[in-house]
């Protein structure tokens, strides 16, 4: 899920353990980052990397350090994003922590965007304020920037149409190097783009994209959507990292890969390998994509070129995959729309065409004033509209 920091202005007026559930903290997050990436044998079997006495077969010692089988949504593993900045992309949604949109039932987590208006009514949109500051911690705003915690709709400049859910584990579970493994299948719906993904605890290298992203797996929900004659609908997903030493600086078109598949009607198991060598992207099983720059990232991506004298943010880590050398944590979210390019003007849409660009100051009104037109592809009134959400059966992670 790209965290852009653009300064385009659209929209708004400038975005019991009945728990399956296993979280055993490795000793390596509790160590120095310039430590091994694996500490000293634990005299404990409670603990990875585990005393050789204890039973290697059983979690963690057989590397198995997290696991969420979503018994229950469990909010002391998954902290709600509270925010409508949608992360500098101009996303149509705000997010909340609300069971309409993020809910846990039969040991499957369901990501569902939902119509502002079903909640305000329409004119709110135009007129009313959307206030998340909060008052507790629970209930605090998560992300300030792009006017994320107060807004007011005027005619010109609606408030989000879309009311959705982004969780994180940030304040839980974080790791370095390991294999996550995650069960998930795609929504359907025009515009609606769901995401999988990590981004750093610390920031150890500086702003995004200095520090890194990873993406597990990113799709569009659109039905008929093509490039050039190439879909780029719900049948298509893609992996990708993104790193580079500061905005608009980004070497993503080296580190991604895409394919095709049943993704938003089935289940599907999609894997990043990531370890002191290499990333390795896997759908299924199969290896689409190593990454695994020789000399690292910075002569990889090439940056100097086109801009000389620029500073490598990762000079002083002893480390080729850097800035990927570093603790990261999980986020799932389900956005809508944006107007940072990922639903390109220049893509073909079917029967309708995308019905804002990525320049308009108006692009929150645009693109609700052709809810005729995307709304239906929802399905909000079959199966609870549950064919419009991110559905995930499990994410485990186990130790490189």
């Amino acid at each position: 899920m790209v965290e852009s920091k653009t300064l385009q202005l659209a929209g708004v007026a400038i975005f019991s353990m009945a728990v399956t559930i296993a979280i055993v903290v490795p000793c390596t997050l509790l160590i120095p980052d310039d430590a091994p990436a694996v500490a000293a044998v634990s005299p404990s079997c409670s603990e990875y990397p585990c005393d050789s006495s204890c039973d290697m077969s059983a979690a963690p010692c057989n590397g198995l350090i997290f696991e969420e089988t979503f018994d229950v949504l469990d909010l002391r593993t998954w902290q709600h994003e509270i925010t409508m900045g949608g992360g500098g992309n101009w996303e149509f949604q705000y997010y909340v922590n609300n069971r309409s949109n993020s809910y846990v039932r039969d040991n499957t987590l369901y990501i569902k965007p939902t119509l502002t208006a079903d909640k305000f009514g329409e004119p709110f949109l135009s007129s009313g304020t959307i206030d998340l500051w909060g008052s507790s911690p629970a209930d605090l705003c998560t992300g300030n920037s792009f006017y994320g915690c107060s807004r007011t709709g005027n005619g010109a400049n609606y408030l989000n149409p879309i009311q959705s859910a982004r969780i994180r584990s940030v304040n839980s579970f974080a790791f370095k190097y390991g294999r996550i493994v995650v069960v998930a299948k795609m929504p359907i719906g025009d515009w609606i783009w769901p995401a999988i993904w990590m981004l750093p605890k610390y920031n150890d290298y500086g702003q995004w994209p200095a520090s890194g992203e990873i993406d597990i797996v990113e799709s569009r929900g659109n039905v008929n959507l093509t490039d050039g004659g190439v879909s780029k609908g719900n049948d298509n997903m893609g992996m990708t990292l993104h790193w580079g030493p500061y905005f608009p600086l980004n070497g993503y078109p080296k580190t991604t890969v895409e394919t095709h598949d049943t993704f938003a009607t089935e289940f599907h198991e999609y894997e990043v390998d990531w370890s002191e060598e290499a990333i390795i992207f896997k759908v299924d099983g199969t290896v689409l994509r190593e990454i695994s720059p020789p000399e690292g990232f910075w002569k990889f991506g090439e940056f100097e070129i086109d801009n000389p004298g620029i500073e490598n943010p990762w000079a002083n880590s002893p480390n080729r995959m850097a800035p990927f050398d570093q603790q990261f944590h999980i986020l799932i979210n389900v956005a809508v729309g944006g107007t940072n390019g990922f639903f390109p003007d220049s893509w073909t849409n079917s029967p309708y065409p995308k019905p804002w660009v990525n320049t308009s100051p108006t692009a929150f009104k645009d693109f609700y004033d052709a809810k005729d037109s995307w709304y239906p592809t929802w399905k909000a009134d079959e199966n609870n509209g549950e064919g419009a959400a991110m559905q995930v059966k499990s994410i485990r992670v186990w130790a490189n």
